[in-house]
């Protein structure tokens, strides 16, 4: 399973990922104009989803032998279990922070590293079932 980390698709895999990342993160700074941070983690992370199964599509895993609608569907279940940890360790940041005397940008920072966290478990479920 660790080899699975080491090969070109996992790179770009992280490449496509991270330019979803960013369009999750850009997104929920507009949507936090509009409403409460929780909400706006989760429409954000809506938002990066889309955008990752496209380019994930297109780039990381376009040997698939799926549909586009089957894979679509499997995407969004491995994706059920990355917003959980998205919004849990989210949460537990914005709490946290201040208390760790961190003071600037606590949203963002509780944010960034929620997006970070389930890069790990989403590359297996994608690789292993959403685009096998």
């Amino acid at each position: 399973m660790i080899s699975s980390f080491r090969d070109r698709q996992f790179a770009i895999f992280l490449l496509t990922g991270g330019l979803a990342a960013l369009v999750n993160f850009g997104s929920r700074m507009l949507y936090s104009l509009a409403m409460p941070f929780s909400p706006a983690i989760i429409l954000a992370y809506l938002t990066g989803m889309v955008t990752a199964f496209i380019l994930a599509k297109i780039f990381v895993f376009k040997d698939s032998a799926q549909s586009t609608g089957q894979s679509f569907f499997r995407f969004t279940v491995v994706n059920v279990a990355a917003v959980a940890q998205t919004w849990a360790v989210s949460m537990v940041l914005v709490k946290s922070l201040p208390l760790w005397g961190v003071e600037q940008f606590v949203p963002e920072i509780a944010h960034g590293v929620g997006v970070i966290v389930p890069v790990f478990t989403s590359f297996l479920g994608h690789k292993y079932w959403s685009f096998r």
